[in-house]
C-alpha cells in the first residue's frame, strides 16, 4: 500500500449478499470500489455477531484491492496474529475497547499490517493524540458501531480536530456509518479521505446486475469532487 490523500471509498461487505460474498467482493471492486471494509463484530463490545478469522481469510482470496477489517471486538491483542494470518492489510482497534491502545497499535504493525484506531461518536479525537506516530489510520464512526444502516451522525468537528492534529503524518482519515452523496461531502471537506459504505454502495444492486455498484460509488464520488 501506498500513501495518498485521494478520496477512497471502501464498500462494507456486511451489506452484501451473505450467501454470496466471493461473488459480492468481485462484483463491487470491478464496478470501482477500492478497499473492502470488513466489520468484525463479538456481540459483546457491540450487540451483534458477524466475522471469525476463518471468514476474513475466506474473503481474502476475493480480494484484489485493500482489505480493510474493523475489530468492533474487546479484548482485541489475543486476536492480532489471527487476523494477520487471515490476511488483512489494515487492521482497525477501537481505542474504547481496552486500556493498552498504545500496546495494541504496536502489535498489530509488529504482524504486519497497516494499524487502526476508530472513535466511537462520544469519544473526542484528543483520545489518540498519543497513538498518531503508531498509526496509519483513524476511523471515526459517525454511527454507533454495531448494526448496518443507521442514520449518519455529523462528526464534522470531530474530523477537523483529527485533520488539525494529524498534520503531516501519513495518516488516513475513515469515516464509518451513514455515508451517502449527502453526507459524504461533509466529511471529505473536513479532512477525511476513506469512505466506508454500506447500503449506500450495495442498494439496488447484485452479482447479477452490478452495475448499481459502479453507479452508487460514482454518485458518491461525484458528490466529493472537486
Amino acid at each position: 500500500m501506498t500513501f495518498d490523500r485521494s478520496v477512497k471509498i471502501a464498500p462494507s461487505i456486511l451489506s452484501a449478499d451473505f450467501a454470496d460474498f466471493g461473488r459480492e467482493i468481485q462484483a463491487v471492486e470491478a464496478e470501482g470500489a477500492d478497499w473492502i471494509h470488513v466489520d468484525v463484530m463479538d456481540g459483546h463490545f457491540v450487540p451483534n455477531l458477524t466475522f471469525g478469522p476463518p471468514a476474513v481469510k475466506a474473503f481474502r482470496k476475493h480480494v484484489k484491492t485493500v482489505m480493510d477489517v474493523h475489530l468492533m471486538i474487546s479484548p482485541v491483542d489475543a486476536y492480532i496474529d489471527a487476523y494477520a494470518d487471515a490476511g488483512a492489510d489494515i487492521l482497525t482497534a477501537h481505542v474504547e475497547a481496552g486500556a493498552h491502545s498504545h500496546r495494541t497499535m504496536q502489535a498489530i504493525r509488529g504482524a504486519g499490517m497497516k494499524s487502526g484506531i476508530a472513535l466511537n461518536p462520544g469519544t473526542p479525537a484528543e483520545a489518540v493524540e498519543h497513538l498518531l506516530d503508531l498509526t496509519d489510520l483513524v476511523c471515526v464512526m459517525t454511527v454507533n458501531p454495531g448494526f448496518g444502516g443507521q442514520k449518519f451522525i455529523d462528526m464534522t468537528a470531530k474530523v477537523r480536530k483529527l485533520r488539525e492534529m494529524i498534520g503531516d503524518r501519513p495518516v488516513h482519515i475513515e469515516i464509518d456509518g451513514g455515508v451517502d452523496p449527502t453526507t459524504a461531502p461533509l466529511v471529505v471537506d473536513a479532512g477525511a479521505d476513506v469512505l466506508v459504505a454500506g447500503s449506500a454502495v450495495f442498494r439496488g444492486g447484485s452479482v447479477e446486475n452490478p452495475a448499481p455498484y459502479g453507479n452508487n460509488i460514482r454518485a458518491i464520488k461525484a458528490s466529493v469532487a472537486g
